[in-house]
């Protein structure tokens, strides 16, 4: 038989005040559709191309990094 660790699931508590602060009006932090053990951010409505929004705060990553 195996062993399967639980696995953590991240919520709303692990997310630092400033990040929580610094998001736009239309976009809210649900869990990921991708993982299901994180969070994801979600848009409640369109948001245009080329619409920006920060500030950033964090490591940059590269595309083939994430």
């Amino acid at each position: 038989t195996t062993t399967e660790s639980p696995v953590a699931v991240e919520t709303l508590d692990d997310v630092p005040e400033h990040v929580l602060r610094g998001l736009p009006e239309d976009v809210r932090l649900f869990p990921s559709a991708v993982d299901k053990s994180r969070l994801g951010v979600w848009a409640t409505k369109s948001i245009l191309k080329g619409k920006k929004f920060g500030p950033f705060v964090g490591d940059k990553k590269k595309r083939s990094q994430v």
